[in-house]
């Protein structure tokens, strides 16, 4: 005799509504007990509790995979419910942690929701709270979603375009050790989408929001030796000469805080002297007036320091 399927029956539309209004009710109670209310603090037992428990019944991945099934008031509590579990320990250990590494894939969908206009706000905030985890930010860098992100920091909602501009700066600033085996490992396509696609956006808050983050990665020291390696081209170069000559004075200040590195590099390459010193006349011209909106000591002993050494560049060129 052949076995009969047993009949799946879906909820009643009356059933239906009553079950998701408990469910809405039930992630609001996690997040008063992560949170608190206004009358009561959380407890930290009761946080470890629900931590423990929500991480053994794969119930991240339920919140994360039926968000979309969710109401916009739930959505914005799951959220935070995720942000808040991702700095929770458990017998002192980030247990988020150890239990994103094997479900790494979460990721893929958190992702890809910048492409779906109604959930892109809610998985970028959690994202960028996964990515506090180092072998998280690691698995996202070293996939190829970071080749979309280019693309996302501009698409034409400002909102998650901004969103997507906040988790591609947290990506790339975080985790310094991580950030720098990335860059030296994919230096030739990562700054060819980042010249091309923000440095030379169209987009007015591209360019600014990304001449700002390259200063702040080029700048910091765990990434010196691709900040020598960036400073030695003179693609780079004319792209940052370029920018100094903006119109807008925030974006000439991001900028010149990155010129300043090619002008003091000690080993300058041939081919950056040759265009510094052709340059030389408009470059001394421009830091003549070139002034913050407050008044700046460092700055100004930066621009100091830069041309001395432009000038001192042509005196060489001259004795040679």
């Amino acid at each position: 005799m052949l076995a009969v399927p047993p009949t799946v029956v879906k909820p009643s539309g009356k059933r239906r509504f009553f079950l998701m209004a408990e469910l809405f009710k039930n992630i609001r109670e996690l997040k008063c007990i992560l949170y608190g209310n206004s009358e009561s603090e959380p407890v930290s037992e009761a946080c470890a509790q629900l931590t423990h428990e929500f991480f053994r019944e794969n119930t991240l991945r339920l919140l994360i995979t039926c968000l979309p099934k969710l109401n916009l008031e739930a959505r914005k509590d799951a959220t935070q419910v995720v942000a808040n579990l991702q700095r929770q320990q458990v017998n002192s250990r980030l247990i988020a942690s150890d239990y994103l590494e094997t479900n790494l894939d979460l990721m893929d969908i958190l992702v890809a929701g910048y492409e779906n206009t109604d959930m892109a706000l809610h998985y970028g905030a959690m994202l960028r709270e996964c990515i506090r985890h180092q072998t998280v930010a690691r698995y996202v860098l070293e996939s190829q979603h970071m080749k979309k992100f280019f693309d996302y920091i501009q698409l034409p909602n400002f909102d998650i375009a901004a969103d997507a501009a906040a988790t591609f700066k947290e990506l790339l600033t975080r985790h310094k050790s991580t950030v720098a085996e990335f860059l030296s490992k994919n230096y030739d396509w990562f700054f060819a989408e980042y010249n091309s696609k923000l440095l030379e956006s169209s987009n007015y808050i591209t360019r600014r929001q990304a001449v700002k983050l390259l200063g702040d990665i080029l700048l910091d020291r765990s990434n010196s030796a691709v900040m020598t390696r960036y400073v030695s081209s003179r693609d780079n170069l004319r792209i940052l000469m370029n920018l100094l000559r903006e119109s807008s004075k925030s974006i000439q200040i991001e900028a010149f805080h990155v010129f300043k590195l090619f002008a003091a590099n000690q080993n300058k390459p041939a081919d950056i002297v040759s265009i510094l010193v052709a340059n030389k006349s408009k470059l001394l011209r421009l830091f003549a007036d070139f002034k913050t909106d407050k008044e700046d000591e460092q700055f100004e002993a930066d621009k100091a320091q830069v041309v001395k050494e432009i000038a001192s560049l042509e005196l060489r060129d001259r004795l040679e």
